[in-house]
């Protein structure tokens, strides 16, 4: 299935959205909001499934509307929680080396995360408003949406309780980061609210491509309408979603409507490009000294998406312009 919050109350309305992402259609009959949707999945997926196959099969075609990414809001506007990891491990390595600082051996084996903002997400086309003075970033991921997940739940048992997937973009302001961080507790002013995709899907829509907790697919990533980065999600993905749940639920249940994101794509072979600018600057420091890419400045414009081989997109497009100060 695949779903989509169109922009209503603080909460979206819940549509339905066909496999080619041509047409969307509400279900006020089945739940009003994704969040309903949620906390009564189980009864209500043999509806919902039921209605994605009509809409597919051109049944509901009368009722429906051509779908519209830029009524979207967060498909979860306000989540129950927002963790993101740093899955990617490379992309800590070379934050790390461009410093000069040693990479602790328990990076590769123990994940970092953090807990960010849940209650008022980004929609797939809002703006970017921030003080351009913070070094505003955007960071190219994936993220899932979990059902209750109980503590100390193992990363074996994880893959049962992704309930859909779907893009995020992790806006950081840089510049506010080592302040914080030499503070020993974590991200606040530096991470605003994240971005997330126009449609979230059941792991089922993305077929053989979703394997162990991890999508084969690149993150296309254009900057200012040129291409930025193209790093395979599944490639030096050094933990999968279902390892980074289990991580998240190590110590307490994760209550249902969880978000839990990827950290930013990053593969080894630089070939690939970056899915954010601190990553290119690094690489930059890495190799000359100095950085000649800056932060995000007023105009400049992002654009997040995955799609197959034959060019379907499967969460649709996050595209946003960052307006400079607030």
């Amino acid at each position: 299935m695949k779903l989509a919050s169109y922009q209503s109350g603080r909460d979206g309305q819940l549509h339905m959205v066909s496999s080619d992402l041509k047409l969307a259609i509400p279900v006020p009959d089945i739940a009003s909001t994704l969040r309903d949707c949620l906390d009564n999945w189980d009864n209500l997926l043999p509806q919902l499934v039921r209605c994605q196959q009509d809409l597919n099969a051109g049944n509901l075609e009368s009722k429906a509307t051509p779908f519209n990414p830029a009524r979207c809001s967060a498909p979860l506007p306000r989540a129950t929680q927002w963790l993101d990891g740093s899955a990617y491990v490379n992309h800590v390595e070379l934050a790390r080396k461009a410093r000069g600082a040693a990479m602790p051996e328990r990076f590769w084996t123990d994940p970092l995360m953090y807990q960010g903002v849940s209650d008022n997400l980004l929609g797939p086309c809002d703006n970017i408003v921030a003080n351009s003075a913070w070094g505003v970033d955007f960071e190219a991921e994936l993220a899932v949406i979990t059902d209750d997940v109980p503590m100390g739940c193992s990363a074996e048992e994880a893959h049962k309780h992704i309930l859909l997937v779907t893009l995020c973009n992790d806006i950081s302001l840089r510049n506010l980061i080592p302040d914080e961080l030499e503070k020993g507790f974590g991200f606040v002013q530096s991470k605003p609210p994240s971005t997330f995709g126009p449609v979230a899907v059941t792991p089922d829509e993305l077929g053989t491509y979703w394997q162990d907790g991890k999508l084969s697919l690149p993150m296309q990533v254009h900057f200012n309408n040129q291409p930025f980065g193209h790093p395979d999600c599944a490639r030096d993905m050094t933990f999968n979603f279902n390892q980074l749940i289990a991580h998240a639920a190590k110590t307490r249940p994760l209550g249902r409507g969880t978000i839990i994101g990827s950290g930013t794509v990053s593969n080894k072979d630089k070939s690939t490009g970056s899915c954010c600018l601190v990553e290119q600057r690094m690489l930059e420091i890495i190799a000359g000294g100095q950085t000649l890419t800056p932060y995000l400045k007023a105009g400049d414009t992002v654009r997040i998406e995955v799609t197959t081989p034959e060019g379907q997109s499967l969460f649709g497009a996050i595209e946003q312009t960052y307006t400079g100060n607030s």
